[in-house]
């Protein structure tokens, strides 16, 4: 009996002893994730202040653009050349990876990263690359360039991210690079646009390419901190306001479908012709020839802002408002054509500067113009620029639920959430005849190769970076 009693206080000793070191571990993980989580919190909250910041200077320096070509008119021919030039020469000179959008970089980013090459990650995100991103675009806005922000705005968040977790002591429980990019990234876009929904979507799709259940609670942590930091300094803002469609017509949805076919095929369209010119400036051998280019497609530019139409400069922000927002929706013919060129021999110029918005005003330009074909209501006009805006992105980025998603968001119309889709499938599909692949996936080789990281070179991983990077926790902080 003796023995069978010290047996079960063996046994109620063993149970509590069990139960304290369970309680233990359960406490060191939660310290463990609250201080994961930290990182996330201090970055997104920066994220959302950095946006707010860089999209108040670029529409001071859109202001100033439009303010110089009215003074001094001709002077246009001078004034873009130089900020061209300068803004090329400065990427060109300290920050190479700072060139173009920034998202081709943040996909290439993520790659290296999934297969521990994060000593090539510091080429496209890094403090450099952030002031160099800055200065570059905001002298390409102030000459009259047509780019935008929001593809450098993601690249720069990415890079805020990276750096704060850089910045961590050696006793601080690791996060993995890749987590961190990939949800700067996704907090850049819902702090740039103010479109949190469409940030994660754009993340799922075009940044990860794996099914959402595989993402953690920090990404969604990210974007509501940058969003509502943004929404603290900035107010609470639709990017594009509320566009009258409540008495768009049935008949109209056909026209949605005319729409995105020609969209999506333009924005197709728009992607060969910059890959087309990058592969032709590849052969450039003297830092001459770059120069001559600059100088010859600036010309062309300025030609098109004073001869043609003012409307050819900036991001085309204000080309939206006035079709959605005034009386006034008639289009010249050759708005849509401006409106693709622009951005086009802009992006090519090598200096940074995005084409996410170009694109946005591009297909709201083909929308209104397809529009003009037939007798449609203001309202239904209304959801043809709309349509348009999300099919363009769509050909571009063959993102079709993030440009559904950014649009509706943007403009607050979740009635036309099915029209939106519906534009996005069919300009995807249409985009696949002109080339399989973005003009991101493509941009993202370039940036490998320049980086000499090779598909060859990549490690295999599990999908959802379960096992990413020894040494690291393989969770993203639960808050």
């Amino acid at each position: 009996m003796e023995a069978i009693r010290e047996a079960l206080r063996s046994s109620t000793l063993i149970k509590a002893l069990r139960a304290y070191v369970e309680r233990v571990e359960k406490d060191e993980r939660i310290r463990q994730n609250i201080l994961q989580a930290i990182p996330f919190w201090f970055a997104a909250a920066l994220v959302g202040l950095v946006a707010v910041l860089y999209a108040a200077m670029f529409g001071w320096a859109e202001d100033m653009a439009l303010e110089l070509h009215k003074l001094t008119g001709w002077g246009i021919f001078i004034i873009m050349p130089v900020c061209m030039i300068a803004a090329w020469l400065l990427v060109r000179r300290f920050a190479p990876g700072a060139r173009g959008s920034g998202i081709p970089q943040v996909i290439a980013a993520l790659e290296m990263a999934n297969a521990d090459k994060n000593a090539n990650v510091s080429r496209l995100l890094s403090l450099r690359i952030i002031i160099i991103k800055i200065i570059s675009s905001m002298l390409m806005v102030l000459g009259g360039t047509s780019i935008g922000r929001e593809g450098p705005t993601i690249q720069i968040s990415s890079a805020i991210f990276l750096k704060i977790n850089a910045l961590l002591p050696s006793w601080w429980p690791k996060v993995s690079s890749r987590n961190m990019i990939l949800t700067g990234a996704a907090a850049g876009l819902a702090a740039a646009f103010n479109t949190p929904l469409g940030g994660i979507v754009f993340a799922v799709e075009e940044l990860s390419r794996v099914h959402i259940s595989n993402f953690r609670t920090a990404i969604f942590t990210a974007v509501i901190i940058a969003g509502l930091t943004a929404q603290a300094v900035a107010g609470s803002y639709l990017f594009l306001g509320l566009p009258d469609t409540d008495n768009s017509t049935a008949t109209a949805f056909w026209g949605v479908l005319l729409v995105a076919a020609i969209a999506g095929l333009a924005g197709a369209f728009s992607s060969k012709l910059i890959l087309k010119i990058l592969a032709w400036k590849d052969r450039f051998k003297h830092v001459g020839q770059h120069l001559a280019y600059m100088v010859a497609i600036s010309l062309v530019l300025s030609a098109i802002i004073h001869f043609v139409s003012p409307q050819s400069m900036g991001s085309g922000k204000e080309v939206i408002n006035d079709l959605l927002f005034t009386a006034e929706k008639d289009v010249p013919w050759y708005l849509p054509l401006v409106r693709i060129f622009g951005p086009v021999l802009s992006f090519s110029s090598g200096a940074s500067g995005g084409i996410f918005a170009p694109a946005l005003s591009a297909g709201a330009s083909v929308g209104a113009l397809v529009a003009s074909w037939f007798n449609f209501s203001p309202d239904d006009i209304n959801l043809l620029v709309i349509a348009g805006m999300a099919a363009f992105l769509t050909g571009l980025t063959r993102s079709p639920f993030t440009s559904a998603i950014l649009v509706l968001e943007m403009t607050d119309r979740h009635s036309l959430i099915f029209h939106l889709m519906a534009a996005g499938m069919v300009a995807n599909l249409v985009a696949y005849f002109i080339d399989r692949k973005s003009l991101y996936e493509h941009l993202k080789q370039r940036f490998l190769k320049d980086a000499g990281f090779t598909p060859a070179a990549k490690l295999q991983k599990d999908e959802g970076d379960g096992d990413e990077n020894a040494g690291e926790s393989p969770e993203a902080p639960r808050p």
